[in-house]
């Protein structure tokens, strides 16, 4: 089994159409169908099962795919491993950063790695956090920025932190606050089928936070899925919400208190720098992390 073979079972295991597959990697549909039964015969099991013109991968298949991915991913760490070998930085380069971070830091910081290097090749994620560290976990990148304090037992370097805070439209007696509407920002949905990460950090702290102060859980009248909406309807006086700092400007009009602690600990959501050690071996990911560090 060779890379297009491997990138071929890859394929399919997205999108299982014959027809489709075969346009996407220039082979006629006759030629795909004898590379498939190559790779059967090779390893003597069966890779997909057939029910009428639909196919569908078999859980042999799918260890197949899962070992193909493997061999794609080492076989690309190989050939940036060497080409990266030397003191010149050059290459593939390959962030996943936050949706925020990405907005309002990363433009900047790609417009100087792109003048510094020229001969590197910057491949941009973004998305949520959970998203980026399951693709550093899985090799798709070499350095993940993430808000949050997750987990990860390797590399790590801190860029920023931001107070938590409660925000309201008018001042409230925080004694009686579980009677108050609260507009709740909630993890998505979609971050569920990421199972490495079970729940957002921030939620647990602010959690912890209530636990600490109150018998009853808060009202919740309003799910929403940004910070931004949360302060919108604060403005309009239709709750308080729990939010960064950093989404709170002057023109807002809005009073605020920061989230602390029983033991004087103020609540903040740090971003963070992830990578693995073993990824500074290459030129070109160490000099970038180096500047990253730097500039922060």
């Amino acid at each position: 089994m060779d890379e297009k073979d491997c990138l071929i079972l890859q394929y399919l295991y997205k999108d299982p159409n014959l027809t489709k597959a075969a346009e996407h990697f220039y082979m006629t549909q006759p030629a795909l169908t004898y590379r498939l039964r190559q790779i059967e015969k090779e390893f003597q099991i069966q890779i997909f099962s057939k029910n009428g013109k639909n196919i569908k991968i078999t859980p042999t298949g799918e260890y197949i795919v899962g070992y193909a991915k493997k061999m794609l991913t080492d076989l690309r760490s190989t050939k940036e491993y060497l080409l990266n070998m030397g003191n010149e930085v050059q290459g593939n380069f390959k962030i996943g950063v936050s949706s925020n971070f990405g907005l309002y830091e990363l433009p900047s910081i790609l417009e100087y790695l792109m003048n510094q290097y020229p001969k590197v090749h910057v491949n941009v994620d973004t998305g949520f956090s959970t998203e980026m560290i399951d693709l550093l976990i899985e090799g798709e990148i070499d350095v993940a920025i993430v808000k949050g304090d997750y987990n990860w037992s390797d590399q790590k370097y801190l860029l920023n932190e931001e107070n938590i805070c409660l925000i309201s439209k008018n001042e409230m007696d925080l004694e009686q606050l579980p009677t108050y509407p609260m507009i709740n920002r909630k993890e998505p949905a979609v971050l569920m089928k990421y199972k490495n990460i079970s729940s957002s950090p921030l939620d647990k702290s602010i959690d912890r936070w209530w636990d600490e102060r109150y018998d009853q859980p808060p009202f919740i009248s309003m799910q929403v899925d940004s910070y931004e909406t949360c302060k919108e309807m604060v403005k309009k006086g239709l709750g308080y919400a729990i939010i960064p700092r950093a989404f709170i400007h002057e023109m807002d009009e809005l009073t605020s208190h920061d989230i602390i602690f029983k033991d004087g600990q103020e609540l903040k959501r740090r971003t963070w720098m992830i990578y693995r050690e073993s990824s500074l071996q290459l030129a070109t990911v160490s000099a970038i992390v180096n500047y990253i560090k730097k500039r922060y």
